[in-house]
């Protein structure tokens, strides 16, 4: 057996202290206040002065930004923020569940529930049945049990995409009902 191995992290490069080049920068102490344009020396110094670090934030500026603040601490800062970025960006799977038109009701049962988890953890469903030999004929009831799985699931779900016949696959896709509108559906019903 091979050992896994965990994967290295990802090291964040910054240009700091004497590695900065640019003459003059737009200076910011750690809270993001501006301290205003000053020379590299001068910025060099004050971060002597406070025994913090001077870490070039952007080039593109004109001036330069640069940052009074602790190696380390920015380091940290800088992952947090990826980590939000990735966390605001996940992107949603599309999870597909096969059905066929003559299915057992446990069956059935166990795709629902199969369904519900994937829709708990934020991904979209695609129901999927296949039509076979002489089944084809028999769309109505393979429209009936997607019916049937869409009312089923209706709390937290929504179609997306409607059934449709692609083929000899008969195709319907939910996605997850969005916190807001499950509020709103109950109100209506109320009304």
């Amino acid at each position: 057996m091979g050992s896994k191995r965990r994967p290295q992290r990802e090291r964040l490069f910054v240009v700091a202290n004497q590695q900065i080049r640019f003459p003059e920068l737009r200076v910011m102490d750690e809270w993001g206040q501006s301290l205003g344009v000053l020379s590299r020396e001068e910025a060099w110094q004050k971060a002597q002065e406070s025994d913090k670090d001077l870490i070039l934030v952007t080039d593109k500026a004109n001036p330069p930004v640069a940052k009074i603040i602790e190696l380390s601490k920015y380091r940290y800062q800088v992952s947090q923020k990826k980590a939000q970025d990735r966390k605001k960006n996940r992107v949603q799977d599309i999870k597909e569940i096969r059905l066929t038109p003559f299915i057992g009701e446990n069956d059935l049962q166990a795709k629902l529930r199969k369904a519900m988890e994937f829709i708990k953890h934020n991904d979209k469903v695609r129901l999927s049945m296949e039509l076979r030999g002489r089944n084809i004929t028999k769309q109505d009831i393979a429209k009936e049990i997607l019916d049937r799985v869409v009312e089923e699931l209706a709390p937290i779900a929504q179609v997306e995409v409607p059934a449709k016949l692609l083929g000899k696959k008969l195709q319907l896709q939910l996605m997850p009902v969005k916190k807001g509108n499950k509020n709103q559906t109950q109100t209506e019903e109320k009304d």
